[in-house]
């Protein structure tokens, strides 16, 4: 029996629109989302991230995340959310744990420290614990905490997000070993010693005059700091290098009996500033067995251009400070005259330092990939991850928020990166330093961390 022509039409022209509507679709993305790489590419990219465990290693959980506009469950206006990790097909990632004095809040800020930071930066942590925790106990179908890499890769094959948790300074922590224990207990699988400004435990790559610090105050590590390396090995935690010193970092490679990691760095040749990573580092890190995680924030992936540094001269000139002697006195308030300032005159300062960071051009996809390139290099593809440091000054033009992976996966591809290498640039070669650092603890401090999941 022949169809009447209005149902074979309704047959054959119904799946065609389809199809268009998918393709128009496929490339109103493509226009919207890529800076320009070709269909191809992009149609390849995107069936890639569908399949890849994909793990960024640095996110910051902003304090205000769960408030209208930046709560888990809505494409809110933050660069990390369930909905945009949903579309960008991301696996995973770290959410740090993270306490910092509160210098810049407050009347009349900044403040010189005060006994309440302390404090203050450990309720940072809790609040930052508790949000995480508030994740997976409101939406237990999208999101799951991985305790193990195997709970990491249980949850991606259930389709949810896999959140790792981390933590960075040790400054909340006081002189405290036994908090180790405890945050470990509570699921912390990775801890970064360091930030801005030393602490008790270890130098940092970026001591601020404002807080009385000097270079290389410690000589690299404490003795707690040292004790610190141990008793992270024994728990299974991964050490994480970012943001050290470079004495403070060769100690820890000395020490550690585990692979290390840096969460959230870029190599030194892209950007010639202390933050970064020297080829040296990259080596130790490479010989330790670990990972370096290339980080897409703009400043540490391209020098600033002539006319930033010229505003910056000039801010410096208005404020007696002499001409710049490197990047990195211009990515912060790091002049060692900074420690006789009053708060008032460091306020000012930096107001007008960041406000001139703000209007520098951002760094492309061009730009990360050329720092992964580097990385790949100069320490092999085994031994190289990426990271975002969204929430915390990253995101370069292409890769603005979880949601936009795709564009990185589509730059390696246009750079010739074979599927199985962006798979471990993307999280392979994580899994497998965590895999190492845990199969090394010590059975019995290891088993005490089952104790205290949310």
């Amino acid at each position: 029996m022949t169809k009447p022509r209005w149902k074979k039409a309704l047959f054959i022209g119904l799946p065609l629109a389809l199809a268009i509507s998918a393709g128009a679709g496929f490339l109103a993305w493509d226009y919207w989302n890529n800076p320009g790489y070709p269909v191809k590419v992009m149609k390849q990219a995107t069936e890639l991230q569908d399949r890849l465990l994909s793990f960024d290693s640095h996110i910051t959980v902003p304090l205000s995340f769960g408030s209208h506009d930046h709560e888990a469950d809505k494409d809110g206006s933050g660069q990390f959310d369930l909905v945009k990790a949903n579309r960008g097909r991301l696996s995973g990632a770290a959410l740090t744990v993270f306490g910092w004095p509160e210098m810049w809040n407050g009347p009349n800020a900044p403040h010189r420290p005060t006994e309440g930071f302390v404090e203050e930066a450990r309720n940072q942590q809790e609040v930052r614990y508790k949000i995480i925790s508030g994740i997976v106990r409101d939406f237990p179908n999208q999101a799951g905490i991985a305790y193990t890499p195997d709970d990491f890769r249980r949850l991606h094959g259930e389709g949810k997000f896999a959140i790792f948790i981390s933590m960075l300074n040790a400054y909340p922590l006081g002189n405290d070993l036994s908090k180790l224990d405890l945050w470990a207990g509570r699921g912390m699988r990775m801890f970064g010693f360091s930030y801005i400004g030393n602490n008790s435990w270890a130098d940092s790559s970026r001591p601020l005059p404002f807080f009385n610090d000097s270079p290389d105050a410690l000589d690299g590590l404490s003795e707690i700091g040292k004790q610190a390396v141990q008793r992270l090995n024994d728990l299974g935690v991964i050490i994480d290098v970012s943001q050290m010193s470079t004495k403070a970092l060769e100690q820890v490679a000395e020490l550690s009996r585990t692979p290390l990691v840096a969460s959230h760095s870029a190599p030194r040749a892209a950007v010639d500033i202390p933050r970064n990573l020297s080829d040296k580092e990259l080596q130790l890190i490479k010989n330790s067995g670990g990972v370096v995680q290339v980080v897409a924030f703009s400043q540490y992936l391209k020098p600033l251009t002539q006319g930033t540094q010229d505003k910056l001269n000039a801010l410096r000139a208005r404020f007696d400070l002499p001409p710049l002697p490197n990047l990195a006195m211009a990515l912060m308030p790091g002049d060692p005259i900074i420690t006789a300032w009053s708060e008032q005159k460091l306020g000012q300062y930096a107001s007008g330092l960041y406000a001139i960071l703000e209007e520098e051009p951002k760094a492309t996809l061009k730009d990360f990939g050329d720092a992964i390139d580097y990385t790949v290099r100069k320490i092999g593809i085994d031994h190289v991850g990426i990271a975002s440091d969204f929430n915390d000054g990253g995101g370069i033009k292409g890769w603005e928020n979880v949601g936009e992976i795709r564009n990185v996966t589509a730059e390696l591809l246009q750079r010739g990166y074979s599927e199985a290498d962006i798979a471990k640039l993307w999280g392979g070669n994580f899994m497998r330093v965590w895999d190492q650092v845990q199969k090394a603890a010590k059975p019995a401090l290891a088993s005490r961390q089952e104790v205290a999941r949310p």
